[in-house]
């Protein structure tokens, strides 16, 4: 039997901002990826409309590189906390991750919950600060916050001796050390990097592959074993249908193969796959067969979900189902009865919008939707007013007419009775003079100031 293809995932976590799909462009760009005639959009990773406009990751994606014979996947997840649910399912399926921080920023709230999640997983995480070109970076204070950080997420000894990278992903370039960024001159009041003058050190991200197949080991082979694949994220076809994305933990997965599909609720089916996809670049490939380890498409399972298991049919072995954070916030869609009804929109009755909330329900694991008293009315709870929003202007530009209620925060009661609300941690940058007004609006929220 021929050696096993080397292979190592990784997820790219940081803040809003710091630069994870300007990294996975680099990525891309340095392995050839792209034909040399070939037109590369910035951000090729977001591709949905919204993620373009608003220069943002919604959903996490993933493709796949080739360094030394490693096939490398890489994930692209969103920054954002409305998007954790998306975070939290990936952390499953990679080896280790990048962790990006801007040089000037510095770790943020973000970045604290997307990295306690991988934490919580047991990866070892490589620390890359990006940025590192900025007139204001403190690279070292940098360092030593996202060190004190480790420490307060209980991360273990081998977790805090993880690998410091520097880097200017705008550029793709990645260095050991930050000096090696030399023959800096200022142009039009922004640095850039003189190429003519700089020597061999700090022309790509070669230091990043080489930090993740040295600090990362590659997939074990564990091919011989009975089938077992978790449904991380659901994708959809237009031709083929329901998509189960996910990464192969034992055995090999093949075209027209038939499996025992294991339930959230522990019952066990038996279904036919039809086919087998990988990624290969940014392209998705079919294949007759898939090994473990890789990060996997399957099509022809119909009523596939998040969390349930792909089994070898004669020894199911169910993997634990994945928790998903709470929603946080609702909001009602109503059908539109205002004086302007059916003026913008083609689809407007309460059917149409129940069918679409169906179909969002289908791949957005974070929304819960709830019928009410009446039934043209429908609770939506999502995690936060970006999930709902980014929902609602989808449906608006698909010619969806509803009307929505003022989003609410959801309270709990813990077992003695009380109340509980969400909360969340925020920084806010402001200028002196507004900053009575900003602590006043915070305060009308209940807000705690911890430092100023």
């Amino acid at each position: 039997m021929a050696n096993k293809q080397k292979i190592i995932n990784i997820a790219v976590i940081a803040h809003v901002d710091a630069g994870k799909s300007t990294l996975v462009d680099a990525f891309l760009n340095q392995s050839g990826v792209f034909r040399a005639n070939e037109e590369v959009v910035d951000c090729v990773m977001d591709s949905d409309d919204i993620e373009r406009e608003r220069g943002i990751t919604i959903y996490s994606k993933n493709c796949s590189v080739m360094h030394d014979d490693v096939k490398i996947n890489i994930v692209d997840t969103p920054g954002h906390a409305d998007f954790s649910s998306e975070v939290e399912r990936i952390m499953k399926t990679v080896d280790t991750v990048i962790l990006l921080v801007d040089s000037s920023e510095g770790p943020m709230p973000q970045t604290r919950f997307v990295l306690n999640k991988s934490l919580e997983q047991g990866l070892n995480p490589i620390l890359l600060i990006n940025k590192i070109d900025k007139k204001d970076a403190r690279i070292d204070e940098v360092v030593d916050e996202v060190y004190e950080l480790f420490m307060d997420l209980n991360a273990n000894d081998k977790q805090l001796d993880f690998p410091i990278l520097y880097g200017i992903a705008r550029q793709g370039i990645v260095v050991y050390d930050p000096a090696d960024v030399c023959d800096v001159e200022l142009e039009d009041g922004d640095q850039k990097i003189d190429k003519n003058t700089r020597g061999q050190k700090g022309k790509d991200i070669t230091p990043l592959f080489e930090t993740i197949i040295n600090h990362v080991e590659a997939y074990p082979d564990l091919a011989e074993e009975p089938l077992q694949m978790q449904i991380s994220s659901l994708g959809y076809d237009d031709y083929i249908g329901r998509l189960g994305i996910g990464r192969v933990t034992k055995g090999k997965i093949k075209t027209g193969q038939t499996v025992a599909v294991a339930k959230g609720d522990g019952s066990i089916s038996s279904r036919k796959i039809n086919q087998v996809f990988v990624y290969r670049g940014l392209k998705r490939t079919p294949v007759e067969e898939a090994e473990c380890g890789d990060i996997v498409v399957v099509s022809g399972i119909a009523d596939i979900s998040i969390g349930e298991t792909i089994c070898d049919s004669s020894n199911p072995e169910p993997m634990e189902m994945i928790h998903i954070e709470e929603p946080t916030l609702s909001m009602n869609f109503m059908v539109n009865k205002s004086p302007f009804a059916g003026k913008v929109g083609k689809f407007v009755t309460s059917r149409h919008i129940k069918e679409r909330l169906e179909k969002e329900l289908e791949v957005n694991v974070g929304l819960v939707v709830e019928p009410t008293d009446s039934t043209d009315v429908f609770k939506v709870s999502g995690r936060g007013e970006l999930h709902l929003s980014i929902l609602i202007e989808n449906m608006r530009r698909e010619g969806y007419e509803l009307a929505v209620s003022k989003p609410e925060v959801i309270m709990h009661k813990d077992e003695h009775g009380k109340k509980l609300e969400p909360i969340e941690e925020v920084v806010i940058s402001v200028p002196d003079e507004y900053s009575g007004s900003v602590i006043s609006k915070l305060n009308v929220r209940k807000g705690i100031m911890k430092e100023m």
